[in-house]
């Protein structure tokens, strides 16, 4: 199944970026303008394996470092819509057409949480990380950690071509209909401290 994944990242996302170009250049105009730099979010999370790589996304949130507030009240009103078109995600296709992520997997997390998995939930880095995944189109930032990841290990266990694909339906799906899609957009994660 490998090599089939790996060819339908590749033909999604190539062209992907060269249709999303316009879209990406505006995005970071928009937010030199309105939020200042920097204009891309930068941070370190676990590959196939666990290998780090850097994960690019746009910046949605406020730099303001004397900002006491939570990471939900930091997020700008441009922030808030890139969210809730999933926009801000746009430029990690190019860690799929580079092979650090694929299109659909469990979501990369920060390298930090490496040593909070337990046994189970480390099997989540048996496949590479994707941009969408079960647990996305399952509720997203609104279920818990126990939630994600046990549907991150579903995905393991059942994961095959036709359901990657469903999957990338069910993605299109919920950012053109945005059920729920503006709330989720303002709703962030609390850090993963281990089950």
């Amino acid at each position: 199944m490998a090599g089939m994944k790996r060819a339908i990242d590749l033909l999604v996302a190539v062209p992907a970026l060269i249709v999303a170009s316009p879209v990406l250049a505006a995005v970071a105009v928009a937010i030199r303008i309105t939020d200042g730099s920097p204009i891309m979010f930068a941070q370190e999370r676990s590959g196939l394996g666990g290998e780090p790589f850097t994960l690019h996304k746009f910046r949605t949130m406020s730099t303001d470092s004397e900002d006491p507030t939570t990471d939900a009240q930091r997020i700008t009103r441009l922030g808030a819509r890139l969210r809730a078109w999933s926009i801000d995600e746009l430029p990690a296709l190019w860690a799929v057409v580079r092979g650090q992520m694929s299109l659909v997997g469990p979501r990369p997390l920060p390298v930090r949480y490496l040593e909070r998995y337990d046994a189970t939930q480390r099997r989540r880095l048996e496949v590479p990380p994707g941009i969408t995944g079960l647990a996305q189109v399952r509720g997203r930032n609104l279920l818990s950690w126990e939630e994600r990841f046990a549907l991150d290990v579903h995905y393991v266990d059942t994961r095959s071509t036709l359901g990657d694909l469903q999957i990338l339906v069910e993605t299109v799906r919920a950012v053109l209909g945005r059920e729920g899609v503006e709330a989720e957009a303002t709703v962030t994660m609390p850090e993963f401290r281990g089950s």
